[in-house]
């Protein structure tokens, strides 16, 4: 895993707070008086790696700049300063329904969708049937996606992004969307993706799913990085950010007591005993 698969330099990304807002050139007029705003920095000075055949997280409390990153990441944004390198084709799956066209069929809509993403209309027609069966749509694929529920709409994008074959695939907490039979069966998915030496960004609030799929991972706080590193630590850290020892309990808390007790538990990190959270004792 010597090879990078993206390279994120002083990103920065900002958008503007209007305070008052000329919504017309006729407001600009009357009012005699330009929009008021400022600049609000949603993510400031973050350099990570993301080495290539990882799994890699981005994680932080809500509003930290996490899906914006993943936006930068997917080139929907652009950032205002820094850079983003990658290697390979790109594809990304941000919100559900992300791509799609409500009025158009489920099958009209894997040959937009995978046009987006770079494949030709041939190469969709090789893959046509694997993406029918992989989303489990079945008899529904020529049905306007409108009528799809939410679980559809996930299941159909994702199958289409994961069958264009990307060298990364950039993944928002979207999955979260799915019933427990897909979650598993994405998973396998990222296995496989794993398997074959490609790079997977996800996000997600979810430390189980963090610590069971990845074994890198970036901690964002209010759009500034916090820790990067193997996901236990990176994890860890940030646990520990949300749930602080007690003050009195701080001395005794030891590199030992942390070891037999830990502060992230996981099927990839498994603990016998833990303290959840705040350890008393």
């Amino acid at each position: 895993m010597n090879e990078i698969a993206v390279s994120v330099e002083g990103l920065g990304k900002k958008f503007r707070l209007y305070h008052e807002r000329n919504q017309s050139l006729k407001s600009a007029l009357m009012r005699r008086k330009i929009s008021d705003y400022e600049d609000f920095w949603a993510l400031r000075n973050i350099t990570f790696e993301v080495p290539q055949g990882s799994n890699f997280a981005l994680i932080g409390s809500n509003g930290s700049g996490k899906s914006t990153l993943l936006r930068c990441l997917a080139k929907i944004l652009w950032p205002d300063e820094g850079r983003i390198e990658s290697h390979g084709r790109v594809a990304s799956l941000l919100e559900v329904g992300s791509g799609f066209h409500p009025e158009l069929s489920g099958r009209e809509n894997i040959y937009l969708n995978g046009s987006i993403l770079g494949m030709s209309r041939k190469e969709v027609d090789r893959k046509f049937d694997d993406i029918v069966e992989f989303s489990e749509i079945g008899k529904f694929i020529d049905q306007p996606v409108k009528s799809y529920s939410s679980g559809m709409y996930v299941r159909l994008g994702f199958s289409v992004a994961i069958h264009v074959q990307p060298d990364v695939l950039v993944v928002d907490e979207i999955l979260a969307v799915g019933d427990a039979s897909f979650q598993e069966k994405s998973r396998a998915k990222f296995d496989e993706l794993h398997q074959q030496g490609k790079t997977v960004i996800l996000v997600s609030h979810s430390l189980s799913t963090v610590m069971q799929m990845c074994d890198r991972a970036a901690w964002i706080e209010k759009g500034l990085l916090q820790q990067v590193g193997p996901v236990e630590e990176v994890a860890a850290a940030y646990t520990r950010s949300l749930f602080p020892l007690a003050a009195e309990l701080i001395e005794s808390y030891t590199p030992e007591r942390e070891a037999e007790i830990g502060w992230v538990v996981s099927g990839r990190n498994p603990i016998p005993h833990h303290g959840g959270g705040v350890v008393q004792g």
